[in-house]
């Protein structure tokens, strides 16, 4: 017989509540609170109660009431809206992503919200209003890529929230109708760490922005836009030289009321400095004034500035700790050969075009060897350029198998390998088989099946595959579908795919967090069988004013626990 007085050997033994709740308290790791709340339902309610930020990806794969009756305690939150083929203006601009269903319940929910970051979401001036006027603990708002506010929306945020410390505004479809916001900060407001408003056009009260970062001790993040001048940057250098992040305004023009040397020495006494980023039209005459600094970056972002091979090079000689780099494909193949010499430290690299239409210049595999061979902790790369082949892709992949993101972007569709003319398909058959860990990976140039066989076949912990322009028929979206276990985005346009191929991932369909296919061989028909397969899923069809009512041309599959929205647009089908 079996002592009642025994325990189960597989129970956990009860801890007390109050060591759970500090233990949880201290974990802020999002998948080890993942993992924890998967053990017993007292872990899962310790978790939910003892959250503080959460993370939503798609703001359509979940609602906020849902959000809020799960997490009670909640003070910051990320949110995710349209799909990133948004970026290339695939998606309508009165498609949804609006922020202010959100804040409605939040303004309830979460009244001592602090942190609020948005990606690719519509926001309004009345919703940033809004915002500012509900949450009194607020201090933290962060926009990336988001459209529908102005220059008076960024007014009440900063008349209205008095414990500011971080207004960071990045790449945004913003309305710069003044800029006199800036003067709306309270004169007594010192608690800025973060002021990023490098994306707006118009020029600022130089006096006021003196002002706001005089007074803002803790500022550890400044970025300004273009209407910065040199002798206005060195002035703002001069007030804030504990600064870890820098992005400058114009850096040419002339120096009235300072010299090169000057502003040498205000960069000179920023010996925090680890990120750099600006630069607008820069000056040969002014980048040494950078070097004090170099030596001490480890990101460097020149991807607005249209530079040489010998003027970049005359940066990277001064910058042996770069980690991460970032420049336009005006340094040619001759400047990635400067890169491979002088950043041997490099782990992430992107080269973008500075004019997509131009097929004269720019880079080609060259530079992409010649980085490979010299920098050996790479793991992330985005390249832009004309021409590649697959002997060359072979060698970058042999030289750095360590890739995580690989991108690599031939810009003329259906580009074959320029030496050989044949397919690229053993160019990406090397990535997938030799870099073991790759999680995103972008193809192009002329791709076919066979590519799409090697990703499914080896790229096992694949994450994110974005597609254009490639592949013969069905079988090659097939082989990935059925090949990548740990698949959870998918990006598909322009290529050969139908409704076979949808309909070949239904498992796969469900584990995913979001499928776009546009400008493929999608049928209405075939999107409904999927909708009615799979119940979790929201199967959205963009139309077309004067398409065919039978085809699918735009897609959006996600998998949600909130049902179809209520907000879609009438050209938005839900099936």
């Amino acid at each position: 017989m079996t002592d009642s007085g025994s325990t189960d050997p597989t129970r956990i033994p009860s801890l007390p509540e109050v060591f759970l709740k500090r233990t949880f308290s201290l974990i802020n790791s999002t998948s080890d609170r993942n993992s924890l709340s998967l053990v017993c339902k007292d872990w899962y309610n310790y978790e939910r109660l003892t959250r503080r930020h959460v993370s939503i990806r798609n703001c359509y794969a979940v609602s906020p009431e849902i959000v809020a009756a799960r997490f009670p305690a909640i003070r910051s939150v990320s949110l995710k809206g349209k799909p990133r083929f948004s970026d290339f203006n695939l998606v309508p601009e009165e498609w949804g992503a609006d922020v202010q269903p959100w804040l409605s319940v939040f303004v309830t929910a979460y009244p001592l919200l602090e942190e609020l970051r948005l990606k690719r979401m519509s926001v309004c001036d009345d919703s940033l209003e809004f915002l500012a006027m509900n949450f009194d603990a607020f201090k933290a708002l962060s926009m990336l890529s988001c459209d529908g506010f102005s220059t008076i929306g960024l007014e009440a945020i900063a008349t209205h929230c008095k414990n500011l410390t971080e207004l960071d505004i990045q790449e945004n479809g913003v309305a710069d109708v003044g800029g006199d916001w800036l003067g709306f900060f309270p004169e007594n407001l010192t608690s800025l760490e973060v002021l990023n408003f490098a994306n707006l056009g118009n020029e600022v009260s130089f006096d006021v922005l003196e002002s706001l970062v005089s007074r803002s001790k803790s500022l550890r993040v400044l970025k300004v836009n273009q209407k910065v001048s040199l002798d206005q940057l060195r002035k703002l250098l001069v007030l804030a030289p504990q600064l870890t992040e820098l992005g400058t305004g114009t850096f040419s023009g002339d120096l009235v009321s300072s010299s090169v040397n000057e502003l040498e020495s205000a960069f000179s006494k920023c010996g925090n400095l680890q990120t750099l980023s600006g630069f607008w039209d820069p000056s040969l005459l002014y980048i040494p004034a950078l070097y004090p600094v170099c030596g001490g970056l480890t990101f460097l972002n020149l991807s607005y500035s249209v530079l040489g091979a010998d003027e970049l090079e005359q940066i990277l000689t001064h910058c042996k700790r770069l980690t991460r780099l970032w420049v336009l494909d005006t340094v040619g193949d001759k400047g990635l050969e400067a890169v491979g010499s002088h950043c041997p430290l490099l782990e992430e690299l992107r080269v973008y075009p500075d004019d997509p239409l131009d097929q004269q210049s720019g880079v080609s595999e060259s530079g992409l060897v010649a980085v490979s061979n010299g920098c050996p902790k790479l793991h992330y790369i985005l390249y832009f350029c004309q021409r590649m082949t697959n002997a060359a892709v072979v060698t970058v992949a042999q030289n750095c198998p360590d890739f995580t993101h690989f991108r690599l972007c031939i810009m003329k569709p259906h580009e074959p390998d320029y030496l050989t003319n044949e397919p690229m398909d053993e160019a990406f058959g090397a990535i997938v088989k030799t870099c073991v860990n790759l999680q995103r990976l972008s193809v192009s140039g002329l791709l076919t099946d066979l590519a799409f066989e090697y990703i499914g076949k080896y790229a096992k912990n694949l994450e994110t595959l974005s597609v254009a322009f490639a592949g013969n028929s069905d079988a090659g979206m097939e082989y990935v579908m059925r090949g990548c276990p740990k698949l959870k985005r998918l990006e598909i346009r322009d290529c050969p795919f139908g409704d076979s191929a949808l309909l070949s991932g239904l498992s796969q369909c469900e584990s995913m967090r979001s499928l776009w296919m546009s400008a493929c061989n999608l049928t209405m028909n075939g999107c409904k069988k999927l909708a009615q397969e799979k119940a979790m899923l929201n199967v959205e069809v963009i139309k077309d004013e004067d398409g065919d009512d039978s085809l699918a041309n735009k897609v959006y599959v996600y998998r949600t626990v909130a049902g179809p929205r209520k907000d879609a647009p009438p050209f938005v089908v839900t099936l």
